[in-house]
């Protein structure tokens, strides 16, 4: 039953995403509108603008009513917008069956809370690199400080500052990599976007296993991803390739699924 809330929930705040990420890209090219604003401006099709009333915005739902098309000038709705509900929907609704409880009930859901607003912030960095090929410190600035909040709290509460030690060893490991490459290749390899990402990557896993582990879930999935591209030659060396959804994903797998896989590694193949 709570899954399925959370499943709900979901749905809504997938909705959110998909107006966050147009408002911050059309904001980054105009100058300020009250229109535009996240927090008060009133929802718009994308194309005309026309205001959208409350029985356009139901999650996936309105999009299959109107045929994929804005109910006033009838242009097409992208397929975009409930794909990102239903995958804000899933991640939701799994976050709340799989990520574990602590002792303390008002901790478990600070971390729950925390975890939903970085992943929001994480779904919808995903959507803008996809089409912009761009991570906007817009996004990136404010996770990274829910980040930091998060790593502190745990700390005092548990009276233990080894999750802050750990939490720099990630971000070492996690954004230093990245940092390194940015200055070896003056920005060509890598962008300094990645880099912010890799720090506040690195902020939200617990250690530096975790992050050499989210590394190389990364790595495996962009090969995986573009190999095949090259080998039908729709993508070429010089092809320019967000990787910014390859790490999220593999950062999101790893906070859900990696305690299990590291501890699975250590029994079967370092008999620890």
């Amino acid at each position: 039953m709570l899954i399925g809330i959370w499943f709900v929930i979901g749905l809504f705040f997938g909705s959110f995403i998909n107006a966050l990420v147009w408002r911050v890209h059309e904001q980054a090219k105009k100058k300020p509108r009250k229109d535009l604003s996240i927090l008060h401006g009133r929802s718009m099709c994308t194309h005309c603008g026309h205001q959208l009333a409350w029985y356009d915005l139901v999650p996936v739902f309105s999009w299959l009513t109107l045929g994929g098309k804005c109910r006033y000038c009838r242009k097409t709705i992208h397929w975009q917008y409930p794909v990102v509900e239903l995958v804000t929907a899933t991640l939701f609704a799994v976050s709340y069956a799989v990520l574990p409880e602590s002792s303390s009930t008002w901790l478990t859901l600070f971390n729950f809370v925390s975890w939903l607003v970085i992943l929001i912030g994480f779904v919808a960095l995903v959507l803008y690199d996809f089409r912009w090929m761009l991570l906007p410190n817009r996004i990136l600035y404010p996770l990274i400080v829910v980040a930091v909040i998060a790593v502190a709290v745990n700390a005092v509460a548990a009276s233990e500052w080894s999750i802050v030690f750990d939490a720099l060893y990630s971000v070492a490991v996690a954004g230093g990599i990245f940092y390194l490459l940015y200055i070896i290749s003056n920005g060509t390899w890598i962008g300094g976007g990645d880099v912010k990402l890799g720090v506040l990557i690195g902020l939200v896993l617990p250690g530096p296993f975790e992050a050499f582990l989210m590394l190389l879930l990364a790595s495996t999935l962009g090969t995986v991803l573009i190999v095949p591209g090259l080998l039908l030659k729709k993508v070429t060396t010089k092809s320019r390739i967000p990787f910014g959804p390859f790490l999220i994903t593999a950062a999101v797998f790893v906070v859900l699924w990696g305690d299990t896989v590291i501890s699975w590694y250590k029994q079967t193949l370092l008999g620890l």
